[in-house]
């Protein structure tokens, strides 16, 4: 079985006092078959130290953007672009719109997510979208900036019936994580029975919402097995088969080719 966690944030984990170092992370992780990770960066001086951190590994790719709760310091699309080009980047991002913690840097988080988009489409690379409180003008962003030119996720999917509807007709991938395993989240388990098989990836956020049974821990990428073991019973497949089903989308999504691992 092959697995892989489309969204991890490997410089935020406890390096103190529950892992030894990146080797570790991983090390625990492909004990449970999970044998590739996506590094997301949410700044881009966090990208930067985070690939000194990480380094060039055959089982680690890097997304390259900036977060939409961090808008406090604008950044040059230059740099953006510049640093998005790097080999290993294979993604646009975290990017997207949270007005539900920051409503008063709406304007900035728009221009931000405009940018990775209009980067992404040079670059033909994917971006990863973020969004809370913000459905109606993520998806208008999404579609005025022509998304679907490059393609993209939506991650750590918490939206309605209609909105994965929207995304799936852009071409949109949609990935699930913890939160699916939690006890009040049944509309969201309505969801992730609905995205049809061939668009649908897992991821943890690690080391944000650990799945059931590890509640309260720090998330980590091997416990994106956790999520793939329960996605796997709402769908009515095997574990087998929904990991061989998203680490194959994960693959076309993000021009990756994993037969070497």
């Amino acid at each position: 079985m092959f697995l892989v966690d489309s969204h991890c944030h490997l410089d935020s984990l406890d390096y103190q006092s529950l892992h030894k170092n990146v080797d570790d992370v991983l090390e625990k992780a492909a004990a449970r078959e999970v044998k590739f990770c996506l590094a997301v960066a949410t700044t881009l001086d966090d990208y930067q130290a985070m690939r000194q951190l990480v380094g060039d590994r055959d089982n680690v790719a890097f997304s390259c953007g900036v977060h939409p709760l961090h808008q406090e310091k604008a950044y040059p699309i230059e740099d953006l672009r510049r640093l998005a080009a790097e080999p290993g980047v294979v993604a646009m991002g975290e990017t997207g719109l949270d007005y539900f913690y920051t409503p008063e840097t709406k304007n900035q988080q728009q221009t931000s997510f405009r940018y990775h988009i209009q980067v992404g489409r040079e670059l033909n690379k994917p971006v990863i979208v973020h969004t809370r409180d913000a459905r109606t003008d993520t998806l208008a962003i999404l579609q005025e900036e022509k998304v679907m030119d490059c393609g993209g996720v939506l991650h750590c999917f918490t939206e309605d019936k209609a909105t994965a509807a929207t995304l799936l007709d852009m071409g949109f991938y949609i990935s699930f994580s913890g939160i699916v395993t939690f006890r009040n989240a049944e509309a969201l388990r309505e969801v992730a029975r609905y995205v049809p098989l061939d668009r649908l990836l897992i991821e943890t956020d690690s080391p944000y919402l650990a799945p059931v049974p590890h509640r309260g821990k720090e998330n980590q990428p091997a416990m994106v097995r956790d999520v793939a073991e329960y996605m796997a019973v709402l769908k009515g497949v095997s574990t087998e088969e929904l990991a061989a089903a998203t680490t194959r989308n994960f693959s076309n999504l993000f021009g990756i080719s994993l037969s070497h691992l």
